[in-house]
């Protein structure tokens, strides 16, 4: 793995997915498929460096914190930013747009809008246990009805990763949860009369789920979750579970760690052996946590 650095973990087909490209910028990237139970080790060298912007390099290859799961600079970050759908600036976007409605937890629901043509794979990037379509159509519309839903039921449109860690140990069976999530859609149904934009189209209800595809059942508790890495530092360990960005490693004497993939990205490294353990800062599941990105 020498020579290469991490861009993120990634659900094309359902299974895990880590990304890769040369630490140089030169050459192809490459992919590793993930399995559960197989062992995943490497140790981190040097700095963390800004990952650009748009698929452009930084310009100044800046330096950027440790604990931020955005891995960009200032100035990369305001640019991804304005070019991306939640910044409402492509207002004239041809493409479909998908309304969704995401489970996370008990009491853990969200309301959001995804590229039809991306299909499921951005629910399983935020890590969604279970969720359901609501409507198609246009960008537009289905952002109004994004807000509406919001305003009206008092969802929200984001969960901090913190929270979905705390409860992804302590999950009822699959029919309670996708009775939450279908209680929240015929509330979100209710309110079509009320102010759906006509260019959203209403999807029937279907509960999919996600845990068998996380490997959350046989996972276990997860103990601590890594802040950060370190020049030096190892991740190494058995993988036994994978939800959102995160990776549940059962490792040698810190028992199961929760690692955040996007605390990955922007560092070069190296392969380690399976059994080197921890040697990162960590903190224990729901005590602390990372820098959400810079906004």
């Amino acid at each position: 793995m020498s020579g290469w650095r991490c861009t993120g973990l990634r659900w094309p087909h359902g299974g895990p997915v880590l990304g890769w490209e040369r630490s140089d910028g030169t050459g192809r990237g490459r992919a590793s498929v993930l399995a559960y139970g197989k062992e995943l080790g490497f140790r981190a060298e040097g700095e963390r460096h800004c990952t650009g912007a748009r698929g452009n390099p930084c310009p100044v290859t800046a330096v950027v914190p440790v604990r931020s799961t955005g891995a960009r600079c200032a100035e990369c970050a305001r640019l991804d930013r304005a070019h991306s759908v939640a910044a409402d600036t492509i207002a004239d976007d041809p493409r479909t747009y998908r309304v969704y409605l995401a489970w996370f937890g008990p009491g853990l629901v969200k309301v959001g809008i995804t590229g039809e043509a991306r299909d499921s794979a951005r629910l399983r990037e935020q890590g969604a246990v279970v969720f359901s379509w609501l409507g198609r159509g246009p960008l537009m519309a289905a952002r109004r009805t994004e807000e509406l839903l919001r305003s009206a039921l008092g969802v929200p449109d984001r969960i901090p990763y913190a929270r979905k860690r705390a409860v992804r140990d302590h999950l009822p069976g699959a029919r309670e949860r996708a009775a939450e999530v279908e209680g929240l859609y015929r509330r979100a149904v209710a309110l079509e009369r009320a102010g759906w934009p006509d260019a959203l189209e209403r999807l029937p209800f279907e509960a999919v789920d996600h845990a068998e595809v996380f490997g959350l059942a046989g996972a276990g508790p997860a103990a601590r979750v890594v802040t950060g890495l370190a020049d030096g530092g190892v991740v190494s360990g058995r993988l036994v579970a994978a939800a959102g960005p995160d990776l549940h490693l059962e490792t040698v004497g810190a028992g199961t760690v929760v690692l955040d993939t996007r605390l990955v990205t922007g560092w070069d490294l190296v392969g380690a052996g399976a059994g080197a353990g921890l040697s990162v800062p960590a903190v224990a599941v729901g005590g602390g946590g990372v820098q959400d990105g810079l906004f």
